[in-house]
């Protein structure tokens, strides 16, 4: 038996470590893998242990930062990064650190560097004592340094969009850390079959080297088809605008706006009040946009609040143009998870509701009599796959022929339930939706009316207007989509029924597909 057992494996052959793990039996094996993760687990989890203690022994221990270095950021201007990480300096300071403090205020400094976007993730922080050589140095110096690597100083891109019943081609070209100081300057091109064309350019810069407060101006050229109401209009001019995100999460934009337009390439039936509006405006306005977003994500919220004001005066002071008004809107949302009964965990389930509103007031130019009405290019509009889903775009509100004209005060809302695509799962950004949306939007007199209201008769006119809101119901419409939440932009798919339609309006039975970012 022994000769026969030992024909059956040639010579020089079954002794190595690879024939030994093919005869082994893959309980044993397993078990011994299991066994060697164990240990691995175990020294970590006792190395991790043995750091910890040592931090925290040592965590009151006074430390005073004498020198901060940032490797690997030739194109960044020293005046820039100074301004960074001077407040590290304990030069700087009323009094040494501990060394808690220091590992904490060492890596707020390092994510304050990486939000400047020049920066490739990740930034490494290294903390070693002081240089002996220097006569200043005392026992408890440290030297801190930060390595990085700068991000290419230009992009560019190019691509297609569809969306919202319009294609266009894109060309951008972005140049970063223009002059050393995570300054930006994107231009952008494209053409489209709404947006006829478009050139875009615009410079951004921090201020006083904080990644939360940004300075911008820029300019534009656009020409863009009207299709809703029977013209294009040819857009030219330019903004600045600074902005602040505050230690709260909540934003403030600033900005002036001083823009050319001009209604024109009026179509054959273009409606008296389209033809009455064409030619050219100037508008120079200011305006402040407020916002306080703590939705989990902007684009598929599943828990959170949003909360937006925005408001524009135009026709005041020395640079006044030629029209005149007050506009003001609010916009709110609200995401709630809903729990599912034996699903541990997030189950994507969840209810949004939101709701839109905002009003144009007309106001007196410099040196004129009375107010001027509103412009269509001005007024509000509402309808389409992004707010009032279930109507044409443009398709709620006042109409002139078979023009959308836009409305002086409208009203919003929406109630969405958003489930998980079955044998998708919760964790993908695809949902199934059933929802129900409305609105109205309102005209302060009819468009068929002519000349200037006086002040008193703007002021009755705007709150009958506000009072005929929440007469009757809104025009409404429900139904069911699919959603897919792309990085870059939200996809809804849905089939939607007007419930509620007024004498005039457009309703869309069946299919609409919409892009876009800022869904109602």
């Amino acid at each position: 038996m022994a000769a026969a057992a030992a024909a059956a494996v040639p010579p020089g052959e079954g002794n190595s470590l690879f024939d030994q793990l093919r005869r082994a039996d893959p309980t044993e094996v397993e078990k011994r893998q299991r066994a060697i993760n164990d240990r691995i687990h175990a020294t970590f989890q006792q190395s991790q242990q043995r750091l910890s203690h040592l931090i925290d022994d040592h965590s009151t221990l006074p430390t005073t930062v004498s020198s901060v270095t940032v490797v690997g950021a030739p194109n960044t201007r020293h005046s820039f990064l100074k301004g960074i990480l001077d407040p590290l300096l304990t030069a700087n300071r009323d009094r040494p650190y501990t060394q808690a403090e220091l590992v904490r205020e060492a890596s707020a400094t390092a994510s304050k560097l990486s939000k400047f976007d020049i920066f490739h993730p990740p930034i490494s922080v290294y903390i070693d004592k002081a240089d002996k050589s220097d006569p200043n140095t005392t026992p408890t110096d440290v030297a801190i340094y930060y390595s990085v690597k700068e991000k290419s100083k230009v992009f560019a891109k190019t691509g297609t969009d569809v969306g919202n019943a319009e294609g266009s081609a894109y060309a951008n070209v972005q140049w970063r850390n223009l002059f050393g100081g995570a300054e930006s300057l994107d231009v952008n091109a494209s053409l489209g079959t709404r947006t006829r064309s478009s050139y875009q350019a615009s410079l951004d810069t921090p201020v006083l080297a904080n990644p939360h407060s940004r300075f911008q101006v820029g300019g534009v050229q656009s020409t863009t088809q009207k299709i809703f109401a029977s013209h294009e209009e040819v857009l030219r001019g330019g903004w600045a605008k600074f902005r602040h995100l505050s230690n709260s999460g909540t934003s403030h934009e600033f900005g002036y706006n001083g823009f050319w337009r001009q209604v024109t390439g009026l179509s054959e039936k273009a409606s008296p009040t389209v033809r009455n509006d064409a030619g050219d405006t100037f508008k120079s306005s200011l305006s402040h946009t407020w916002t306080n977003d703590k939705r989990d994500n902007p684009i598929l919220p599943t828990t959170g609040y949003l909360a937006r004001t925005s408001n524009e005066i135009a026709g005041l002071g020395p640079l006044a143009g030629d029209v005149a008004f007050f506009k003001s809107e609010l916009e709110t949302q609200q995401a709630l998870p809903i729990p599912i009964p034996g699903v541990k965990g997030d189950s994507g389930v969840s209810f949004t509701t939101a709701f839109r509103a905002g009003l144009l007031y007309p106001l007196t130019l410099n040196g004129a009599s009375r107010p001027s009405l509103s412009r269509i290019n001005d007024r509000f509009q509402l309808g389409g796959p992004t707010d009032v889903r279930g109507f044409r775009l443009s398709g709620l509100g006042p109409r002139d022929g078979a023009d959308a004209v836009g409305g002086d005060v409208y009203a919003a809302g929406s109630a969405n339930l958003l489930l998980p695509v079955p044998k998708v799962g919760a964790d993908k950004p695809l949902r199934l939706q059933a929802f129900v949306n409305g609105g109205r939007l309102l005209a302060l007199r009819s468009t068929e009316k002519e000349g200037a209201l006086s002040s008193d008769e703007v002021a009755q006119s705007m709150k009958d207007t506000i009072s005929e809101l929440g007469n009757g119901l809104p025009s409404m419409s429900a139904g069911v989509g699919l959603v897919y939440a792309h990085p870059a932009a939200r996809f809804e798919l849905n089939f939607s029924l007007p419930l509620v339609l007024r004498k005039g309006e457009e309703g869309r039975k069946g299919l609409q597909f919409g892009i876009g970012i800022n869904f109602l």
